[in-house]
């Protein structure tokens, strides 16, 4: 059995990378006091992985943490136990319990949703419009294999104006993935804006359903 847990990443986190995010997490497992499957090996570790990594600087409301069990389970407990690990700043949001056969969220989630807040966010409003009107838009995107122009218009999904900033779904694959902070630098850069300080949240994790419908992970079924 496996349990996926949706957490939050608060402000004050929010500079913490993403491997230290992995020991710290490796350390509360072992709190928990939940029979954690580990690995084979001279240095056994928790059997674990996470849905998405978050950039250094972002916060989040939807996370996901899925690690192993070696024996099964019930909900309630594993969420008790997993809220009493975790500091406040890294709330438990969600616990889902899954079979081992049932596919990694990593594998599944396609999109993700933000919401991206800057005092420059009334005046991308213009931008915004034009971006979506169009059939085409370069920008160059950083690569394992150095940095690349790439039409990046497909992969916003969805882009609109907010009373409390701008609200994006774009593509997360391995394929083809547009990081909200490329996605602003190009807004501000079509509409003759200089660079503000930006605060990226991500909203939510998302899979396409059996009929091509986004999902949030939390929520996916195959």
């Amino acid at each position: 059995m496996r349990a996926w847990i949706r957490f939050g990443k608060n402000d004050r986190l929010r500079f913490v990378s993403h491997l230290d995010l992995q020991r710290f997490f490796q350390r509360a497992l072992n709190r928990t006091g939940l029979p954690i499957a580990y690995s084979q090996g001279f240095n056994p570790h928790p059997v674990m992985s996470f849905g998405s990594a978050l950039a250094v600087g972002w916060t989040s409301a939807y996370e996901i943490l899925d690690f192993k069990l070696a024996v099964p389970m019930g909900r309630a407990r594993t969420e008790e136990a997993m809220r009493s690990a975790l500091p406040e700043d890294l709330p438990v949001l969600g616990v889902r319990m899954v079979d081992d056969r049932f596919p990694a969220p990593m594998a599944r989630i396609e999109a993700a949703e933000y919401l991206l807040r800057a005092e420059d966010a009334p005046q991308l409003a213009r931008a915004v419009e034009e971006f979506m009107a169009r059939e085409r838009v370069l920008a160059i995107r950083k690569t394992k294999s150095g940095e690349k122009e790439v039409d990046i218009r497909p992969m916003a999904l969805a882009l609109e104006p907010r009373e409390e900033g701008l609200f994006a779904r774009l593509m997360l694959t391995e394929q083809e993935t547009l990081k909200p902070d490329l996605l602003l630098a190009t807004l501000r850069k079509n509409a003759g804006l200089d660079s503000v300080p930006s605060h990226i949240h991500r909203l939510s994790l998302l899979g396409r359903g059996a009929s091509g419908e986004w999902m949030p992970m939390m929520e996916w079924k195959p």
